[in-house]
């Protein structure tokens, strides 16, 4: 009876050890609850904050910005220099691999490069626009030269300029490579897309460092959930454990869950109604100063945000590159002189638009639209609200279809890319605005290396932007994220959410 007994002592302690063991090495799966579009296997086919996050780590990106330590840093690239104000080299890292096992090379980064430039269903020509060639200086190392001396190169290059392989797209062209051969050389691999519903990307262990991040989770899920309730409802539950953008009055039921935590990060998302000149009556720069003058901002955050946003007085607030708190012209609440505005622009009976705004992908984007409305229409700017689908508003504007609507514009550090996209002649034409005057001090801003001088330059551009109003920047919402409390995480203000820097807890 005794030898029976310890038989079965050990029998029972190897079973509990191989379940203990089997539970430690059992895959780990983050769920992951977002607002913005996911609708191509292109990793080129769209311009969404969301999506370069995505591809960053599944094909891999030149570099990243590191806010904790406040610089940029590499991933493919290990380090980089100008060597002349039109010549920046890039060295690649030498252990950098394709998870197909093919070693990374600097022609795969040219390759990628005239990709961007040439492919017809690219959306991200502006991220390469101050470039004019690229080359291959051996197989670790790539050049590229710049049209103008480009100071603040490496923001438009990094965590935006998508690296893919050339075997794979000389092999089986573009639509083929893209959906059935996606391999990319970042710490994770694609597994899954469904337009439209999710993207799900797998852990690689092969990327350096990778195996010791024991805690990062092993798949990463991300789900398209626009309405804030189905997010909130669906962490609850826990069928997902992160959901972005928890709106201020939802926060407590987050907050008063056993299971679930708020984390808040101040974003670097631009709030902004844009006023396209190019379209009737926008074209009107009297009218675009009554819509800034109309807009009681401290009210919209203090009661529908409840204080969870910094109100923007100029393109960008504190803590973003060349800020400068003393930017003139401010414009403060003032229906009065809204309405002389509108007068003095030609309408003394008041004007009629359609305002667009989006729906779901912003945190409370309709709620504030509804309350912007009767601001204007208190001034004489008869708004008629538009709510057209997510993916459709995002279509047109990109195609510059919208002439007035409620957007932002994410991952924001120096301002100089997210300037030059929307108000330089020949940028995107989302609002089409051009001024020569303006065109020549981006030129500058974007040749000065010195950054004290680079900073007046680009106060004397976002000056002019705000004078001239083609957009009426509003605000940076302060970022809620609902978390699972087995998580740790710490949201980054661009809103990129990279797989590495989430750990769950055993």
């Amino acid at each position: 009876m005794r030898r029976r007994a310890e038989v079965l002592w050990i029998a029972a302690t190897l079973f509990l050890t191989v379940i203990g063991l089997h539970r430690a090495d059992a895959l780990t799966r983050v769920s992951i609850g977002v607002t913005e579009t996911m609708e191509t296997f292109n990793p080129y086919g769209d311009s969404v904050s969301l999506l370069y996050g995505i591809w960053c780590q599944v094909m891999g990106c030149l570099g990243t910005y590191d806010f904790d330590k406040g610089d940029y840093e590499g991933m493919l690239a290990e380090r980089w220099e100008v060597k002349d104000p039109n010549t920046w080299i890039f060295h690649l890292r030498k252990n950098a691999k394709f998870h197909d096992g093919t070693p990374l090379t600097a022609a795969d980064v040219v390759h990628s490069f005239n990709r961007i430039r040439t492919d017809p269903q690219s959306k991200q020509k502006q991220n390469i626009a101050p470039i004019a060639s690229a080359a291959a200086i051996d197989n670790h190392t790539v050049g590229f030269v710049t049209k103008q001396p480009t100071a603040p190169l490496v923001e438009y290059l990094f965590d935006r300029f998508i690296v893919t392989s050339k075997a794979i797209y000389d092999k089986h062209g573009p639509d083929v490579s893209d959906r059935k051969y996606p391999v990319g050389a970042g710490p994770y691999k694609f597994k899954e897309l469904l337009p439209g519903q999710r993207f799900v990307i797998t852990k690689n262990l092969d990327y350096p460092g990778m195996r010791e991040k024991k805690q990062a989770p092993d798949e990463l899920i991300f789900r398209i959930m626009r309405e804030p309730e189905q997010r909130v409802t669906a962490l609850l539950n826990g069928e997902i454990q992160i959901a972005q953008f928890i709106p201020p009055h939802l926060r407590e039921r987050v907050e008063k869950t056993a299971n679930t935590k708020i984390v808040a990060t101040d974003s670097v998302e631009i709030m902004f109604l844009a006023m396209s000149p190019k379209s009737k009556p926008w074209d009107n720069k009297l009218l675009r100063q009554a819509v800034c003058y109309a807009i009681d901002r401290d009210t919209i955050i203090s009661t529908l945000l409840r204080g969870e946003a910094t109100r923007l007085d100029g393109p960008i607030g504190p803590g973003q590159y060349g800020y400068n708190p003393n930017l003139k012209p401010k414009y403060e609440y003032n229906p009065g002189k809204a309405k002389q505005l509108v007068k003095q622009a030609g309408f003394p009976s008041g004007v009629d638009v359609d305002y667009y705004t989006p729906v779901g992908r912003y945190t409370l984007d309709k709620q504030i639209s509804e309350a912007i409305v009767p601001m204007l229409h208190a001034v004489g700017i008869r708004a008629r609200l538009q709510t057209p689908e997510w993916a459709t508003l995002w279509a047109n504007v990109q195609a510059g279809k919208v002439p007035f609507y409620y957007m932002g514009r994410g991952s924001v550090v120096d301002p100089s890319v997210a300037l030059s996209q929307y108000f330089e002649t020949g940028g995107s034409p989302r609002i089409g605005y051009s001024n020569p005057k303006l065109d020549k001090l981006l030129a500058q801003e974007r040749q000065t290396f010195d950054s004290a001088r680079r900073k007046k330059t680009l106060s004397e551009a976002m000056s002019l932007i705000t004078e001239e109003a083609p957009a009426h920047f509003l605000w940076r919402h302060q970022m809620l994220y609902g978390i699972a409390k087995n998580i740790d995480y710490k949201p980054t203000p661009s809103g990129r959410i990279f797989g590495e820097d989430i750990r769950v807890l055993r």
